[in-house]
């Protein structure tokens, strides 16, 4: 009796043509990785700048409020006088104060980590801001806008 053989040889495929379905699927996904690249590399040339402002204008305009409007419910306390930068012989409190007629008494005296002060001081203006209790001055104002005169 011939015995029969537990191993047998492995036959050899014949070289069968690519699949025509593996093909498209590479093509498509090289396809995807090529969109993805020039959408990023798009995305990355877009000025951020660009991308806020479209935003604030779609935004102002489905809230249907003016910036003047915002303003004046965050910041409910004004007065209008001459920015001055403060002296050493002043108090500790704020970096600027606002001379206004009336004397000394009639100060306020102003800190705005929103606003430059810097910018306006000689000037005239009216500030808004929101006003904190102090025991050194009379008035001491965290200024958000200011308006030349």
């Amino acid at each position: 009796m011939a015995e029969e053989e537990i191993v047998h040889p492995i036959e050899q495929e014949s070289s069968k043509p690519s699949d025509p379905t593996k093909k498209i699927l590479i093509g498509i996904a090289v396809l995807a990785i090529l969109a993805g690249i020039g959408t990023g590399f798009l995305i990355h040339k877009v000025k951020p700048s660009q991308i806020v402002s479209q935003n604030a204008t779609s935004n102002s305009a489905e809230a249907k409020v003016t910036p003047t409007q915002a303003d004046n419910q965050t910041f409910r306390d004004s007065a209008t006088g001459t920015i001055e930068k403060k002296d050493e012989n002043d108090t500790n409190e704020g970096t600027h104060k606002l001379v206004r007629e009336g004397g000394s008494s009639q100060t306020v005296y102003l800190v705005s980590s929103v606003v430059d002060l810097d910018k306006y001081v000689g000037k005239k203006v009216t500030v808004w801001g929101e006003t904190f209790s102090s025991t050194q001055v009379g008035w001491l104002m965290d200024v958000g806008r200011v308006e030349e005169k």
